[in-house]
């Protein structure tokens, strides 16, 4: 096998940064090499197929504070350069082993680092092995990006994780993803999730309900609109959003259920504004 670590050395250092009076120091950034000598240092290790690659990732370090910086630069390179179409082939080694290693015994952040990479070039096969991280209290973030750039099996892999997510910021994460994918087979996991015990998790919720615009979401829309204080506000936001939707969609009497509700329960002085904006939506649906 070629000597990987002369092929990471290869990459040129970081670029000399300019100092600035007052500023804090930088070592610098990667411009990286012209593109003749970069295509034959990814070429060079391509002809070393996976194994070459799987020893690149395990030159990362637990803490990426620049001095893997060649490394992490190469396997980027390496996953863009073969996503390019004209090498099916070398791109399929490469996804497979940032995914095998994923499963390895690396730290999170080496993981993350992988997902990242993932989410660049991976498709749904790389989706079903960053699935497996949506409920990890360190990666879940990583993960569910990930599967929102994959697109394919996404929804299918964040319903599936909703359940079992840990409450808070991971369970959220899930409730607003599938409401960016417009999951309407989720209906059932985020009318639960708006009964949450977190907020972040309600008002999410509330809005994926109202993104994906099936009359399933009003209960849950109107019972945040008469919330307290910013999760009211939110809950007004998914009631006009979800409103809009349905009305859109041809539905509308549900829409004019959220538009007769709100008109008639926004009495204070402060909320007269959604007053009239209910009051108009109705006298446009008619």
């Amino acid at each position: 096998m070629a000597d990987i670590n002369a092929l990471i050395a290869k990459l040129p250092d970081l670029d000399k940064s300019p100092a600035v009076k007052g500023a804090r120091s930088s070592p610098g950034r990667l411009t990286g090499p012209p593109w003749k000598d970069a295509q034959a240092i990814y070429d060079a290790v391509l002809a070393e197929g996976a194994p070459a690659i799987v020893q690149i990732i395990k030159t990362l370090k637990e803490v990426d504070d620049g001095a893997d910086f060649k490394a992490r630069y190469l396997l980027h390179g390496l996953a863009l350069y073969t996503g390019l179409g004209e090498k099916k082939r070398e791109h399929e080694t490469v996804v497979g082993a940032f995914i095998s290693e994923l499963a390895g015994d690396h730290p999170k952040a080496v993981k993350g680092f992988l997902i990242g990479e993932l989410q660049a070039v991976g498709g749904k096969n790389a989706g079903d092995a960053v699935a497996k991280y949506l409920t990890d209290p360190q990666l879940f973030a990583d993960a569910a990006g990930a599967l929102l750039a994959i697109r394919e099996g996404a929804a299918e892999h964040l319903r599936a994780a909703l359940p079992g997510a840990p409450a808070g910021r991971c369970r959220c994460q899930i409730v607003q993803s599938l409401g960016i994918l417009r999951d309407g087979a989720s209906l059932a996991g985020l009318q639960a999730a708006a009964e949450d015990g977190d907020a972040d998790t309600r008002i999410a919720a509330r809005w994926a309900l109202a993104n994906i615009g099936d009359a399933g979401g009003v209960k849950a829309a109107l019972k945040g609109a008469d919330a307290k204080d910013w999760e009211r506000i939110q809950g007004v936001k998914a009631c006009l959003l979800l409103a809009e939707k349905l009305a859109a969609a041809g539905k509308k009497a549900d829409a004019a259920e959220i538009y007769g509700y709100l008109e008639s329960t926004r009495t204070d002085k402060s909320e007269s504004y959604v007053r009239r904006i209910a009051a108009d939506a109705l006298h446009a649906l008619k």
